[in-house]
């Protein structure tokens, strides 16, 4: 699932910035007429496409290092539920800070990946990734939380369309849906916390 997952977004997003920028127009969540206009399908197509090759490069990333070991913890059909668990959360937020501005629009799939991110912290703790060009691994809680401060200073100062509001909401997700289908996975992983 979650190699499904990242091909779909690759493709879909290279296919907008390359080849057919009409997906990412008809794709992008505008609060304001979503339901003026129906514009349903931008509920999930906002997710599919990115607005260029470093966003999604960087959440292909962050994607790859974390949603394999997941799927191996907790099963392709949760791992899907908790990417699409992302993805509502990020556009319900969304929708609900900017369904007064006709000129607001946003992308990406940061919600449904930061809600994978935060939920393999659960599932390991003392995971480690390298990020060229930085010599040493990085623990993956502080990579985590470092992601949440950028998305913060970001979301005080917006650029184009990237949602990174949208990447609190997804954190939480991640939390969350590990506590709801999985409790124990919590106290394992404060217990490998505390035991160092």
């Amino acid at each position: 699932m979650a190699l499904t997952l990242l091909c779909v977004t690759v493709v879909v997003s290279l296919a907008g910035l390359w080849f057919a920028p009409w997906i990412i127009e008809r794709s992008l969540l505008r609060p304001y007429w979503l339901l003026r206009q129906r514009q349903y399908w931008s509920l999930l197509g906002n997710a599919l496409v990115h607005a260029d090759l470093a966003h999604l490069l960087f959440n292909a990333f962050t994607f790859a290092a974390f949603a394999f070991r997941l799927e191996a913890a907790i099963g392709p059909a949760r791992l899907l539920s908790l990417y699409a668990c992302g993805i509502a959360a990020s556009d319900a937020g969304t929708w609900f800070r900017y369904r007064a501005d006709p000129a607001y629009a946003s992308l990406g799939a940061s919600g449904a990946i930061l809600a994978v991110l935060f939920a393999a912290l659960v599932y390991y703790p003392r995971e480690s990734l390298f990020i060229l060009p930085i010599p040493v691994p990085i623990p993956a809680p502080l990579f985590a939380v470092g992601y949440l401060l950028y998305s913060f200073f970001l979301a005080r100062h917006p650029r184009g369309n990237i949602n990174h509001q949208a990447h609190f909401n997804g954190a939480w997700v991640g939390l969350l849906f590990v506590a709801l289908t999985d409790p124990p996975a919590w106290q394992r992983a404060l217990h490998s916390l505390l035991s160092r």
